[in-house]
């Protein structure tokens, strides 16, 4: 039998043993009163910054004035165009950002870019998905959110030709399931999206994908930080109330999705409820640091008082601050980060990498941090295209069900 199958195996013994509700709630209770001792978010501001050429901004302009005057404008019309110019990008829309909660939200969530095509999200086999169904929970009475289930390669099979039921009783087959949460553009059909299904289904797990409210299918509310965290928390639990016991269930964050999964995931620690392991891939350190660093941001982040704009993020439910809840998270985590992404810059990741080995306790399962040299192109979003990907993953798992094995028998004794 191979490892991997034994491990499992005596998960499935270890849970057996446990029939005391009250015993396990107890251990749980324990585990979570020490944990929040340990953790209260606090208010941050930007700190790193990008590694850019000096001058670069007044060249811009002074390029910008040259061509002014060859159009013919006289130097005080020059300079009184440039000194209106000035006020408004570097006064007014400053504090269109600090004071509208609507535009803070459609920049860090960007619920409307889509690409321009039609997706049937209702038939997920159309987007060349096999072996894939749609369906919706409600994480609240109002909000209503699109879910895709997708088998592994290994089970051949439709939802044309099977019934819901059916496949949720294939998530009791033990295999590993892989709670995905997208980014902040497009929805859960994304293109590179779906390489990334095909080469999990390929490597035999199973994949849940979903949209928070605000995307695709899901129930258009505004979305914000406790919201989409709600929405995650809601879908990991309809799997966690199907997957038999022992199945390793690993969440994977992608960008945007990072933050949401590291704030999920620090909650399930806290309860008690802790997946196998989180996988983060082209994460940042948090949404302050995120926003400075953003191409977006190249003109103003240069401004002494820029953190004093992105200040109210907060407030309005949008302080993402993943350095700080990874300090909680106790199980296998595996960072994966692109050396030439421009979204989300390499050394966001590595910062949130070295605020783990900081702040969490040592004798927790190892946080890995695997870097992607530039000379691949994968930037952003196109890790799904490393050849060594499945082996890296592979290996993440092997660590997630030991990791498991050993935390239910130190539970035991």
């Amino acid at each position: 039998m191979p490892l991997k199958d034994d491990v499992k195996e005596k998960i499935r013994q270890v849970n057996n043993r446990i029939q005391d509700h009250h015993m396990v709630k107890r251990i749980n209770d324990h585990h979570m009163v020490k944990k929040v001792k340990k953790f209260r978010v606090k208010h941050v501001i930007s700190k790193l910054r990008t590694n850019e050429g000096k001058g670069l901004r007044r060249l811009v302009w002074f390029i910008f004035a040259i061509g002014l005057a060859y159009q013919g404008l006289t130097l005080p019309q020059i300079a009184g165009l440039l000194i209106c110019l000035a006020i408004v990008f570097f006064i007014a829309l400053p504090f269109v950002f600090k004071y509208s909660k609507y535009i803070q939200r459609h920049l860090i969530f960007l619920p409307s870019v889509r690409l321009p095509r039609y997706i049937n999200y209702e038939d997920p086999e159309t987007e060349e998905i096999p072996g894939s169904r749609n369906f919706y929970l409600n994480s609240e009475p109002d909000i209503k959110i699109g879910v895709w289930q997708i088998l592994p390669e290994q089970i051949q099979a439709s939802h044309k030709t099977h019934s819901s039921e059916w496949f949720e009783q294939q998530l009791t087959d033990g295999r590993t399931v892989i709670l995905y949460l997208h980014g902040n553009s497009n929805d859960r059909a994304g293109p590179h999206r779906v390489e990334l299904y095909h080469v999990l289904r390929k490597m035999d797990y199973h994949v849940i994908a979903f949209d928070y409210r605000g995307y695709a299918d899901s129930t258009p509310a505004p979305p914000n930080e406790t919201g989409v965290v709600l929405d995650a928390m809601t879908v990991y639990n309809w799997v966690r109330e199907k997957i038999s016991p022992g199945t390793n269930l690993i969440v994977w964050g992608h960008s945007l999705g990072t933050a949401v999964s590291s704030h999920l995931v620090s909650d399930l620690c806290l309860q008690g409820n802790r997946p196998g392991g989180l996988v983060l891939e082209s994460p940042f350190n948090n949404i302050y640091d995120e926003i400075r660093n953003h191409p977006m941001a190249w003109m103003w982040r240069k401004m002494p008082y820029f953190d004093w704009f992105s200040s109210t993020l907060e407030n309005n439910d949008f302080g993402f601050v993943s350095d700080q809840r990874i300090s909680v998270i106790d199980v296998p985590i595996l960072i994966l980060h692109a050396k030439d992404d421009f979204v989300v810059p390499f050394f966001l990741g590595q910062a949130l990498y070295e605020s783990a080995l900081k702040l969490r306790d040592s004798s927790w399962p190892k946080v890995e941090f695997v870097e992607f040299e530039s000379e691949h192109c994968y930037a952003h979003k196109y890790i799904c295209r490393a050849p060594e990907l499945p082996k890296i993953i592979s290996d993440f798992e092997e660590r997630c069900l030991n990791s498991s094995f050993q935390r239910f028998s130190s539970n035991m004794k």
